[in-house]
């Protein structure tokens, strides 16, 4: 078994309010007054307050912005080129700025065994694990692996594979990071899809020490993993490489879909550890977005003051994709460290449609 000691994150240093960042997108689809009010209306009734971003520009006058064009039809938009240009600029940092909350006190750098990184807003070869690697002067013979491109449930997947190596090498030390720079990739064609993004993402990482039960550190013990491919709604969330960015496909149905299928997966998951949807005392919810959580609000039966940890990472940070779910988490972690036989169900949700889900206990 495995248990998790400690979570760090990390912001990038331009907060904007959501506000400021309508005003910039309506300035960038050049809409009418029609529809402005329209749009006004979906970020009023978004349940988002700020996000971060490493772009300053959707909080300055156009004369002040670094990374859209200064012209009134934002034009050449950015490249992908440039997009990743300042991916490799901003990731590492922001990465490095998590994990070092996260070992702050708990485990040295030397100690750590094996590493992973998570990511689907950058690629690049050496990537993002090498080039943090060498700005902590991490050991060069570390074991290292990455998750690229699985979008806001790929957290989960590496916590999963962190338990396995922690079950086949007692003495690991896993360090995983989630790194995502949402707000690179926004596009300027009016679609539902388009704005549906420009509405949620926002940047942030995370990071998180996995190690085996024998380590002295008392932690939130990982108990199982369980997750689900809902193939009927692989055309509703996808992720996908064109010139001018990642383009996210984000269909208004993905909350019916979770709310339809939410709670046999989650009762599948629970059974495996003999335990009901009763037996749940703590819920760690990917916010995805407000519909979404009322969406598995309906479904599981449950009120909104037991996702409020989600909701409020959603109104403080909006949705970072993975790095999203571990905000929550450490947003829990200081109550499970004080109230032993806490129950935790956990689950994200991405491109697929992937329902990926968590159990652990205090």
């Amino acid at each position: 078994m495995s248990k998790i000691i400690s979570i760090g994150t990390a912001l990038p240093q331009h907060r904007h309010d959501q506000e400021t960042i309508l005003q910039f997108m309506q300035q960038l689809y050049g809409m009418d007054d029609i529809e402005k009010r329209k749009l006004r209306f979906l970020y009023r009734h978004s349940g988002i307050a700020t996000r971060y971003s490493c772009i300053s520009d959707y909080s300055r006058p156009m004369q002040d912005w670094k990374f859209y064009p200064q012209s009134e039809n934002i034009e050449p938009f950015p490249s992908l080129e440039q997009r990743m240009d300042w991916y490799q600029k901003f990731a590492p940092p922001l990465s490095v700025h998590a994990i070092r909350k996260c070992l702050d006190h708990k485990i040295s750098e030397e100690e750590i065994t094996h590493f992973i990184t998570v990511s689907c807003t950058g690629m690049s070869a050496p990537g993002l694990d090498l080039q943090v690697m060498e700005l902590m002067d991490l050991r060069n013979d570390i074991f290292r692996t990455s998750v690229n491109f699985m979008g806001c449930y790929a957290a989960l997947h590496a916590l999963k594979m962190a338990d396995m190596i922690c079950r086949s090498t007692p003495d690991a030390k896993v360090l995983i990071v989630c790194t995502e720079l949402c707000t690179l990739h926004l596009q300027k064609e009016v679609t539902q899809d388009n704005l549906a993004s420009g509405l949620l993402f926002a940047d942030g990482s995370a990071a998180v020490v996995v190690t085996g039960d024998e380590h002295p550190t008392k932690g939130i013990k990982l108990k199982s993993f369980y997750s689900e491919v809902v193939t009927k709604g692989k055309k509703d969330m996808s992720w996908e490489l064109s010139s001018t960015g990642f383009q996210m496909t984000l269909s208004g149905y993905v909350p019916d879909l979770i709310e339809e299928d939410i709670e046999a997966l989650v009762e599948k998951a629970l059974s495996s550890q003999g335990l009901a949807i009763k037996d749940v005392t703590q819920w760690c919810i990917h916010p995805g977005g407000k519909k979404i959580l009322e969406a598995i609000q309906k479904s599981l039966a449950i009120g909104k003051e037991e996702l409020k940890n989600s909701y409020h990472v959603l109104e403080q940070y909006g949705n970072m994709s993975s790095a999203s779910i571990l905000f929550v988490l450490k947003e829990m972690m200081h109550n499970l460290m004080q109230q032993d036989g806490q129950k935790v169900f956990g689950v994200a949700f991405g491109p697929g449609l992937t329902m990926e889900t968590f159990i652990a206990e205090s």
